[in-house]
């Protein structure tokens, strides 16, 4: 009868344990998840785009890193580092009178861990050349994240056209 009360008082205090355990990593888990929030939303995306919309490179800075980063776009191909990618932009757009984006349905979110997450999408574009000329497109576009003090901004991207 001891050693039947003795198995008994150490399942009990084997379920406590795993109970508080269990208890302890879900209030980390909720914790962390509060600390770095969710990641980007389809939301978030056409939010950049539209900032692309604008035409200035310039209002754009907020959503991309800091240092180096490789950023390929349309034209011309790679850029090294936002201060690069910013100053090839203004170039590409000046011939640009007015542009509107849009990221299309088939736009995936894909969380990597908690500061990080890479979305893949094409995007509608509707431009006015300075000429007149009307100019429809559509890109493809993917765009790896990372949370830095609290933003998340992109830390690798890559636009691209079908060809021919």
């Amino acid at each position: 009868m001891p050693s039947c009360r003795l198995n008994e008082l150490l399942a009990l205090s084997l379920c406590v344990l795993l109970l508080t355990g269990a208890t302890s990593a879900a209030k980390t888990s909720k914790r962390s998840k509060a600390a770095t929030g969710p990641a980007p939303d389809k939301a978030y995306l056409q939010k950049i785009w539209d900032g692309w919309g604008q035409l200035d490179p310039a209002k754009q800075a907020q959503f991309y890193a800091k240092g180096q980063h490789i950023f390929f776009d349309v034209a011309p191909l790679k850029y090294a580092s936002w201060p690069e990618y910013q100053a090839g932009v203004v170039k590409e757009l000046s011939d640009y009178k007015s542009a509107k984006f849009t990221v299309n349905n088939d736009a995936e979110i894909h969380s990597c861990g908690s500061d990080c997450a890479w979305s893949a999408a094409t995007v509608k574009q509707d431009a006015v050349m300075k000429s007149g000329r009307r100019d429809l497109a559509t890109f493809r576009w993917t765009a790896i994240f990372q949370r830095q003090q609290g933003k998340w901004l992109i830390v690798h991207e890559h636009v691209s056209m079908p060809g021919p």
